[in-house]
């Protein structure tokens, strides 16, 4: 079976239960699995550079320095008992204390220097190491061979171990570090404060075991090894010698047993056959994407594996079927082909792939951005573009798998001869259905079930009338002879009829096949004449232009905590047990300044009552001490279980949201599907935080302030009151640190998402950047995707150290203060010695407790960011929403369709016309085709049909009725959509199939559908039949199995109005015409609507509506329009039959 060569777009489903509970599952899955294996934590440290461990060290002393502060404070606190318990008189009192509050002065200077270096230091090399961790992750990922990313990875998790992972190996590395060594040095008090720091230990090591494994991977075929030959130059000469290969990922399917073929320099060879016999499996091959388990692939006589990849990768270019763009601008995308192309050589390969014409059209030209998988261009625009990059490429072996068939007869002629030029002295491997593709080769080959059963060339093979090749070519002159018939098909017995006529031609075809294969039996297909158009945006000579951009979802404004405590609703009981342990942990630093206080006056009692009151105090130090064993636990584990339910309930409400967005959302690239991923994996991991530890601690020092202000204001309100106006400084101080760390984090978040995108198109399209060896590039613009972000991390750092620091320095200043302010107090009578410290102990206490928060000042800014980021999805509401069940539902749906007076532009392009006025009637059960020129406006009738997007004015009717007044989701039910590039999902076969009907349909619903789309014959072939997994975007199957399932999927929910857009454009003749009798038997009594360039697609049609810069400029039958002399059709058949002839 044929692996097709590149990805097609994907869109995610609507998020149904079954969905929600899959998801949850995998991420039970995913975890339970995960934690199972670590990485020791010294080695978060291996990939530190000199200037990391200076940071480390420069750091870890900041911390020392700054833990011994508050064991350098109790001295002096000693220093204090005895000045105001030893003093002889008040005026000595107010001497020594007045010296002893100097020295806490100087200690506020040390502790906040070295606060400042422990923070700052720390934090940066946090940042510096997770960004050298992430590019070293996708470095060592686009390395793979390509088998890795059929078995072990997919997309997706790279995304999120890129922007979720790297955030806990980072906390891991970065500022939690610095807590546990200063909790540590602070004294057993403060190894409470510990617990949530080593849990992001625990975090950032399971983090790391996954990516450090990948990391270290060796790939079995290497981009990066720089060892093997390189010559000045190849000749070009392929050779296949008895090479037997399965797909790593299939190994019990064989697609050669010892298969042989030899291509001599400077010449063409097309391989032609059935889908899935292994003709694009050749090109994989010679592309080196695998090696093979026996047998050598040679060009020149030197078996592949001896070259180095990249050196020979560089030789050869490719094209391919479903043509793989970057989200970047037209002009980057051609340049992928060559290492700092001139604008003059990118501006040539776009004339030689005719896309300078339609890159000319365009606002701004080369720099037009094309999109997510370049969803801004139409299919045959795309196609062009990626010509042009193998064009720039200047290489010595040329391989085109499908590489017209995505373009109109006119575009397809100009680039065919282009091609053509270009051919000349090259080494040409064609994979091809087209016979205008394929005559001109020097030699054809056609390969079935993994073998070749005939070989010569276009006339040698004609020879033999009895010959596979003959038999191929039979089928498509049935095809042709009906597209020159002057009748029209009008009546649906003569589908029948004309099925009748070619079924002694498949006989005879799969007879043919028999005599000349010593294969295995195959039921799959692959030989066709078509000309195909792209599956879901149609551009009119046009793409994206950003007017008007919308303000980013990090901008809105800050999310109140209640809102996401609202969204904890369902675990208020928890939270309560969480904020009952946190109040009982609040309370002990205010109790234990009281008890120390009382302590301390026990110390200057007689001694009857000094032994009598210690006692007592005693044990109360053991009752608290007891207490706080059991509230400090259960404050992390209560909070814990609510924070961790409440990442999955955000992360199901943002997807479910994500995927009810109308598609103009999707066409931003804010809102690619990189930057949602990141969404999904990072922000929700990192709103935990706000709920998790944040609220346990916001709940623990309220309780612990108005607990110390009590106490405080009891034992004297005077010196209260002065310490009280100090405190604010404090708070200032933190306010300020915060906004500035808001403004970071938010700056740094959207460029991060940007940097996902980049990996996300990379890994998304692996085999394009294998091919053109653009591992570098692409690294190359990461990085610098990477810079800011990083960049802005390590200055957020230096104003985190310098805020912690200013807290540190103002809290021991505060100390100073108020030791002076109370002996002041004394020394004039107004208060006593035990009064002083029940005031200072119970406010310093407060002040402690509170001044530990500051090291969540870098989680809560983070937090409060992806909060945001995250309630901009959850807020905004769809313009066009399938969840919303409002909307009339008919209880009979008769098809009547009518486009009345329409005007359209794309949200995204609003200076660009697509359609104005439009109007257009299709009949119930009557099928209309619509054709015309790539990029004319064809695939936006659908797309309007859909709701995709509203029209900007006019109205379109079904059955008499605005499709905006129906309910949205009924509506898409009644309609079954095929495009051009099948988007399966990374599940089985009847996984996909079921999608058709929201998952519901029973097996006898699915096979039914696949039998109906021709299906059933090679799904039964597989080793796992329908529960065989279609890979990632369906890259295990070939471009005409994909086909089938999307047919058999859109079958299925049995529509009554079917959407062919291009539906049959990747089927061979045989399967083109079996497919087709399937689709002519469904249409009976459907309204059906065809895109297509092919005239044997139209040729039956009810109405044919040529579409040409945004109107109707014809319409009517075959038989009427093909009489108008000059007339739009009439040219595009006269066309149409020169390329075929």
């Amino acid at each position: 079976m044929s692996a097709s060569s590149s990805n097609s777009a994907s869109h995610e489903p609507a998020a149904s239960s079954s969905d929600k509970r899959e998801l949850e599952a995998r991420g039970k899955n995913k975890n339970q699995d995960e934690t199972k294996f670590t990485v020791p934590f010294y080695r978060l440290f291996s990939f530190a550079d000199s200037t990391d461990v200076i940071l480390m060290v420069v750091g870890s002393l900041g911390a020392l320095g700054n833990g011994l502060a508050l064991p350098l404070m109790t001295v002096l606190f000693g220093d204090l008992i005895q000045s105001f318990g030893g003093a002889s008189d008040t005026h000595d009192v107010l001497r020594r204390v007045s010296k002893v509050a100097l020295e806490f002065v100087y200690l506020a200077v040390g502790a906040g220097v070295t606060s400042f270096l422990q923070v700052a230091c720390w934090m940066a090399t946090g940042e510096r190491q997770s960004a050298r961790i992430r590019n070293l992750y996708l470095k060592t990922i686009l390395r793979q061979e390509i088998a890795f990313f059929d078995k072990e990875t997919k997309t997706g998790e790279v995304v999120e171990r890129m922007s979720g992972d790297t955030v806990f190996i980072q906390d891991a590395m970065g500022e939690k570090v610095i807590n546990v060594i200063f909790a540590i040095l602070t004294g057993s008090f403060s190894l409470g404060q510990i617990a949530p720091c080593m849990k992001a230990f625990a975090a950032g090591q399971a983090a790391a075991y996954k990516m450090f494994e990948t990391i270290n991977r060796k790939p079995e075929i290497d981009a990066y090894d720089a060892n093997g030959k390189e010559l000045d130059d190849i000749r070009g000469e392929i050779e296949f010698n008895d090479v037997y290969f399965s797909y790593p990922a299939r190994p019990d399917e064989q697609i050669f047993s010892g298969f042989s073929l030899f291509i001599q320099q400077g010449t063409t060879l097309a391989l032609v056959g059935e889908s899935g016999s292994g003709k694009s499996t050749v090109i994989s091959l010679i592309e080196r994407f695998y090696d093979p388990q026996a047998g050598e692939v040679l060009i020149d006589h030197i078996n592949i594996k001896e070259f180095q990849l990249r050196w020979i990768r560089g030789k050869i270019g490719l094209v391919t079927q479903e043509p793989v763009l970057f989200a970047t601008s037209i002009r980057d995308n051609i340049a992928y082909g060559k290492d700092s192309a001139s604008v003059e050589e990118i501006r040539a390969a776009a004339e030689i792939a005719n896309a300078a014409k339609f890159i000319d059209k365009l606002p701004k030209g080369l720099d037009t951005m094309v999109g997510e998988h370049g969803t801004q261009l139409s299919g045959g625009q795309k196609q062009r573009v990626a010509i042009a990059r193998a064009i720039l490429k200047d290489p010595r072996i040329l391989l085109l798998d499908e590489a017209t068939s995505a373009l109109d007869a006119e575009s397809e002629r100009i680039v065919q001869e282009a091609l053509d030029r270009i051919m000349a002295n090259r080494t040409t491997v064609i994979v091809a259905h087209r016979l205008s593709t394929i005559r001109n080769a020097d030699t054809i080959a056609v390969v079935h079930q993994g073998s070749i059963v005939e070989k010569g060339s276009h006339t040698e093979l004609l020879k033999n009338p009895n010959g596979a090749y003959s038999q191929l070519i039979q089928l498509q002159e049935v095809n042709r002879d009906e597209d020159i018939k002057s009748g029209p098909r009008l009546d649906k017995s003569d589908v029948w009829n004309g099925s009748a006529r070619s079924s002694g031609k498949i006989l005879s075809f799969h007879h043919s096949i028999s005599h000349g294969s010593s294969g295995r039996h195959s039921g799959r297909h692959s030989f066709q004449l078509p000309v195909g158009l792209h599956v879901g945006v149609d551009v009119q000579d046009s793409t994206y232009e950003k007017v008007d951009p919308k303000i980013p979802p990090e901008d809105s404004k800050e999310v109140p905590l209640r809102r996401l405590a609202y969204l904890n609703k369902p675990e208020i009981p928890v939270l309560i047990l969480g904020s009952v342990a946190a109040i009982a942990n609040g309370v002990m630093f205010p109790m234990f300044a009281m008890l120390l206080s009382n302590v301390i006056n026990a110390f200057y009692q007689p001694p009857q009552k000094l032994k009598r009151d210690s006692n007592f105090w005693s044990l109360l130090f053991l009752v608290f001490g007891g207490v706080a064993l059991f509230s400090l636990p259960a404050r992390s584990y209560f909070f814990g279980i609510a924070g961790s339910k409440l990442i999955r309930r955000i992360r199901l409400m943002t997807f479910q949201k994500v995927v009810n967005m109308e598609i103009e959302w999707f066409d931003d690239p804010e809102n690619s599907s990189g930057a949602i991923g990141a969404r999904l994996s990072a922000d929700a991991a990192t709103v935990r935080s706000l709920v998790g530890d944040a609220l346990g601690l916001i709940v623990e020092n309220i309780t612990t302030l108005v607990a110390g202000l009590l106490i405080a204001f009891i034992a004297n309100w005077q010196l209260s009151l002065i310490i009280l106006v100090l405190l604010p400084l404090l708070g200032l101080n933190g306010y300020i640190q915060m906004k500035f760390l808001k403004g970071f984090g938010k700056d740094a978040k959207i460029m991060y998402e940007e940097a996902s995108q980049v990996a996300n198109d990379a890994v998304g399209s692996i085999r394009t950047v294998a091919s053109f060896s653009a591992e570098e590039k692409v690294m190359e613009i990461y990085k610098q995707k990477c810079e800011g972000p990083t960049r802005k991390g390590i200055r957020l750092g230096i104003i985190s150290g310098a805020g912690f620091g200013f807290s540190i320095f103002f809290l021991f200043c505060v100390y100073a203060a108020g030791f002076y302010a109370g002996a002041r107090l004394v020394d004039s009578g107004k208060t006593t010695f035990g009064k002083v410290f029940r005031v200072f102990l119970a406010l310093a206490m407060a002040a402690i407790g509170i001044s530990q928060s500051s090291s969540l000042a870098p989680d809560s800014s983070k937090a409060r960011s992806a909060s945001a980021s995250v309630f901009a999805i959850l807020d905004r509401k769809s313009k066009i929403d399938p969840s919303n069940d409002s909307g009339m539902i008919l209880e009979t749906l008769k098809g009547n369709i009518e486009l009345c007076h329409v005007s359209f532009r794309y949200p995204m392009r609003p200076d660009i016309q697509i359609f104005q006025d439009l109007s257009l009637t299709v009949h119930s059960g009557k099928t209309v085709a619509l054709v015309g020129e790539s990029g004319s406006g064809k695939s936006t009738i659908i797309s309007l049909l859909q709701r995709f997007y509203n029209p900007d004015s006019g109205v379109i009717l079904l059955d008499g009725i605005d499709i905006q007044k129906l309910q949205l989701r009924w509506l898409r039910q009644k309609m079954g959509l095929v495009s051009q590039e099948p988007t399966l999902f990374n599940e089985t076969i009847r996984s996909n199939i079921a999608y058709g009907k929201e998952g519901m349909a029973t097996e006898a619903e699915i096979i039914a559908a696949a039998e109906l789309a021709n299906a059933h014959k090679f799904i039964s072939g597989l080793h796992k039949g329908y529960d065989t997994l279609v890979g990632e975007r369906g890259l295990q199957l070939s471009g005409g199995q994909k086909q089938r399932i999307a047919i058999a999927r859109a079958i299925v929910k049995d529509p009554k109005i079917l959407l062919l857009d291009e539906a049959t454009s990747a089927l061979d003749a045989e399967s083109e015409r079996v497919v087709q009798d399937a689709l002519d038997r469904v249409m009976v009594d459907r309204t059906t609507i065809i895109v297509a360039h092919r005239l044997s697609t139209i040729r039956g049609a009810n109405v044919i509506a040529v579409v040409k810069n945004g109107v109707i400029v014809e319409k009517g039958n075959h038989e009427t329009l093909i009489s108008i002399k000059d007339g739009a059709y009439a040219s595009l058949v006269a066309l149409h039959l020169s390329s075929g002839s």
